[in-house]
């Protein structure tokens, strides 16, 4: 077996018939102002969610922990997405094997991450749902152990390909989408996502049902309105779940799954776009699993005026104050935020 470590990117590239940009054309403008773009709102958002968290002391529980966990992980999927757009297009050629396990590292950390949480959190809330609890009895210290444990794994993953799992002793098994990359490897990580995302399905869909059930025997203790207004809450809160996450992923998965398995096929015409739009995921994250819950959301607003409210208030103390007191244990009030 020979290994091809002191080859050139470009080497790997033109093995995988890849093209290679040696001067920006308009399509690499387009790919890197618009992942620029994606990029500044992502970080923006998932700064904001990171900071209501911190600030607000309705939301010292463990949903919300996983949910500033969540808001982590895709605030370093923009910082690595950003560190992609500068060392992409024209600039590719000039990298080296390591950095090139570097670049793509980082993306595959962060998304691991980023997908890793968003079953977290569907667990959480099934288990909450079922024990008919508001908050979840999971103690801090548990928490922080699950917390540590997907950041454990999405590392691992994403630094796989760099211990060994490529295609750089192997040149006849390297990916046409990531060069450097073996076939088998990409297909194992877009299996991997795609049984996560089975797992939400399945996991929602028992909640979905569990809840109309429930509902439909406690309809003769609450109004028809507010029974009505229960189930629409939580079906618009399950479509955008999954809805957002089929959207985002799925083109990109097949994508990956048919780089790895069919060998004609052509998966580098879209390729870019698909990874924008997989990375637009973890912006609507803060937006479903955050912005639909209105604590959330006025600790946004109490953020963002700050300035405004400070200026307005000169001598009194202007820091944002939340009251403490618990919130009701209603289960449907828990469900109709089961992605917060």
């Amino acid at each position: 077996m020979v290994c091809h470590d002191n080859e050139t990117i470009k080497f790997f590239y033109d093995l995988s018939k890849k093209n290679l940009s040696e001067t920006w054309k308009p399509k690499d403008v387009v790919v890197v102002s618009l992942g620029l773009l994606v990029c500044a709102f992502v970080i923006f958002a998932n700064i904001l969610v990171m900071l209501a968290i911190f600030m607000n002391r309705r939301f010292h529980y463990p949903i919300y922990y996983l949910l500033g966990n969540l808001a982590a992980a895709d605030l370093f999927s923009g910082i690595s997405y950003l560190y992609l757009m500068f060392h992409t297009g024209p600039w590719t050629i000039k990298l080296s094997i390591p950095q090139w396990f570097v670049r793509q590292g980082l993306i595959d950390t962060s998304l691991t991450a980023s997908v890793i949480n968003l079953m977290a959190i569907a667990l959480e809330r099934h288990q909450t749902i079922f024990t008919m609890q508001l908050h979840s009895k999971m103690t801090n210290h548990r928490v922080v152990l699950l917390i540590v444990g997907i950041w454990l794994i999405a590392i691992v993953l994403g630094l796989v390909p760099a211990m060994g799992w490529s295609c750089v002793c192997n040149i006849q098994q390297c990916s046409n989408m990531a060069p450097l990359y073996s076939r088998s490897y990409m297909v194992f990580w877009a299996v991997l996502n795609l049984l996560t995302f089975t797992v939400m399905v399945a996991v929602y869909t028992r909640i979905f049902i569990y809840v109309r059930r429930k509902s439909h025997r406690m309809s003769q203790h609450t109004s028809q309105v507010k029974h009505k207004e229960t189930v629409v809450n939580l079906m618009k809160t399950v479509v955008l779940i999954l809805g957002c996450f089929v959207v985002c992923w799925t083109p990109g998965l097949v994508l990956l799954l048919l780089d790895g398995l069919c060998e004609s096929c052509d998966v580098l015409t879209y390729e870019k776009y698909f990874l924008v739009l997989a990375e637009c995921n973890s912006f609507m994250n803060p937006i479903i699993y955050s912005y639909r819950d209105k604590d959330m959301r006025d600790t946004f607003k109490r953020i963002l005026c700050f300035p405004c409210v400070a200026s307005q208030q000169k001598g009194e103390h202007s820091g944002v104050r939340f009251n403490t007191l618990e919130q009701e244990p209603r289960v449907f009030s828990a469900l109709c935020v089961s992605g917060s």
